[in-house]
């Protein structure tokens, strides 16, 4: 090698760290449009399931979506948000939708 001199350690290849699997989140959190049929949301009023896709209005700024309470399954409603909120809901797994 002619000029500079190369330090050995440099060429030496670099181990890769261990890649850990996490477990998804308990909960997440998603834009109003991206919620599932399934997912649960947690208010003051109690736990609601989402039972429709969601549908927009006011030319798509606001979502709505129909969710009925965990424990009344008579109880059924519609929830509004804005398009851009982000709400926390519990996804079930691909083994609890088996079920």
């Amino acid at each position: 090698m002619r000029g500079k001199r190369c330090d050995r350690s440099a060429r030496m290849a670099r181990q890769r760290p261990e890649k850990k699997l996490a477990a998804p989140p308990a909960t997440l959190r998603v834009l109003p449009m991206e919620l599932h049929v399934g997912d649960r949301l947690a208010d003051e009023t109690g736990e609601w399931e989402v039972v429709a896709r969601p549908y927009t209005a006011v030319g798509g700024k606001i979502a709505h979506v129909r969710v009925r309470k965990v424990d009344q399954p008579a109880a059924v409603g519609v929830r509004s948000w804005s398009a851009h909120e982000r709400i926390s809901v519990r996804r079930a797994t691909a083994e609890e939708g088996k079920r």
